[in-house]
């Protein structure tokens, strides 16, 4: 790898600090609380992402049951046929889990793949397809796309079952060339319709994926160059070999890990040449990124706008919310508000992200949620959060430092009403969305 992934070394330059440690968190995490960022800075980078890669990296927030539990929510939200429900499970997985990273690529692969209950209308099947994507988070990516060629909710949410070979429907063959693989410019219309000729035969029945051999086109079919019998299993193997699939999920990586304007055309090329090397293994990636200076220079840092998961949940870890957290029910309702939701992507190709996610009408959301988190509102009965012994760890200038990506410089904040006044202003400062 060139020097432009060349593993970070404190210096004078970019010394190892509490901002960089925070935005560690910030960036391949949901946030993390005063103790965690301690713990980090005093042991510098190798320590502290070694820890986030391993899921072992959140010291606050643990819960001796947290996978039992998870399983009984999950299964009641799936049967119960709310979907609020659901989106509140993958919220306290998110908040209570000990491997952020994995729920962060989960997020990742989510926007990705988006595929919408909107017209899915299977909980069942759209956990399934949650759980698909945090097992295969930080694979090998053939891994994970082979696994998504067979998931039920993907292959109702594309009309996977009218794909037959007397008609081929194009859905599936365009997104996944599109938009999952290739990306724009690396195929032709001509290619989709047979890529659609070789992904027929599979349907979901009673939500199971089977696959008829009756409805399947066996013709030769001529794709990337290729004149083949193509099957969705010799398909895949060919857009997985492409080099622009690799170039597509270095960009999607550095997108979730790296901010605005930060990473350009060779930097992305490099990062891709190192994973078509590696059978597309998305933990080498992640790491490569995670360790580099290039993810912690300046320029990186608190460089792109967080999303109302990360905004909020952030803010939840930030001021250890943990005994009494905030209803994940709730939560969900002000992600949603916020313009992102979950199991509800806009369209196929997911969130826009980055400056997307601020607006007129989202600026006041954010703030709003502050005022409310610290008020108590975000449980049933209110519950206002015990701010002052998170204050005796911080010392008075302490909550600056851990509620914003940057220094704001408002020194009237520190001036301003009650503590809990204080702290909603603080999370509704522009450095605040930042991550």
């Amino acid at each position: 790898m060139s020097n432009i992934w060349k593993p970070y070394t404190p210096s004078n330059r970019l010394p190892w600090n509490f901002d960089r440690a925070k935005h560690l968190h910030r960036r391949a995490s949901f946030g993390a609380t005063w103790s965690e960022l301690q713990r980090d800075k005093a042991d510098g980078p190798g320590d502290s992402v070694t820890r986030l890669l391993n899921g072992t990296s959140r010291i606050e927030g643990q819960r001796a049951d947290f996978e039992d539990m998870s399983i009984v929510i999950g299964d009641a939200a799936a049967a119960s046929g709310d979907e609020n429900r659901l989106k509140a499970w993958w919220l306290f997985r998110i908040l209570f889990t000990p491997d952020p990273l994995q729920e962060k690529l989960a997020l990742l692969w989510h926007n990705h793949f988006a595929t919408s209950n909107l017209k899915v209308q299977d909980l069942l099947l759209m956990k399934g397809q949650n759980a698909l994507f945090r097992q295969h988070a930080a694979a090998k990516f053939g891994k994970l796309l082979r696994k998504v060629l067979r998931d039920p909710a993907m292959l109702y949410w594309l009309d996977a079952n009218s794909n037959r070979k007397e008609s081929p429907n194009e859905n599936l063959a365009r997104e996944l060339m599109e938009l999952f693989t290739l990306g724009v410019g690396h195929f032709t219309e001509g290619e989709i319709k047979e890529a659609a000729r070789a992904l027929t035969g599979w349907t979901v029945l009673r939500g199971d994926v089977k696959f008829r051999p009756d409805r399947h086109d066996d013709g030769l079919k001529t794709i990337l160059g290729k004149t083949d019998r193509f099957n969705a299993e010799s398909f895949a193997s060919a857009l997985l070999e492409h080099k622009a699939t690799s170039r597509r999920i270095a960009w999607r990586l550095c997108e979730l890990l790296m901010g605005e304007n930060v990473v350009d055309e060779v930097a992305i090329d490099q990062l891709a040449a190192g994973l078509q090397k590696r059978d597309l293994d998305i933990r080498w990636a992640v790491e490569t990124i995670l360790r580099s200076e290039l993810f912690f220079s300046d320029a990186n840092i608190a460089s792109r706008i967080s999303s109302p998961v990360e905004f909020t949940i952030g803010a939840i870890r930030s001021l250890e919310l943990f005994d009494k957290p905030p209803s994940t029910l709730i939560l969900a309702e002000w992600c949603s508000r916020l313009g992102q939701d979950l199991f509800r992507p806009p369209n196929v190709g997911g969130w826009a992200g980055g400056r997307s996610w601020l607006n007129s009408r989202t600026i006041v959301g954010r703030s709003n949620f502050a005022a409310a988190l610290v008020a108590g509102d975000l449980r049933a009965p209110s519950f206002a959060p015990p701010l002052e012994k998170l204050l005796q760890k911080t010392g008075k200038n302490g909550f600056e430092k851990l509620l914003l990506g940057k220094p704001s410089g408002q020194v009237a904040i520190r001036k301003m009403g009650s503590l809990h006044a204080k702290v909603a202003r603080l999370l509704s400062c522009p450095e605040a969305f930042v991550c």
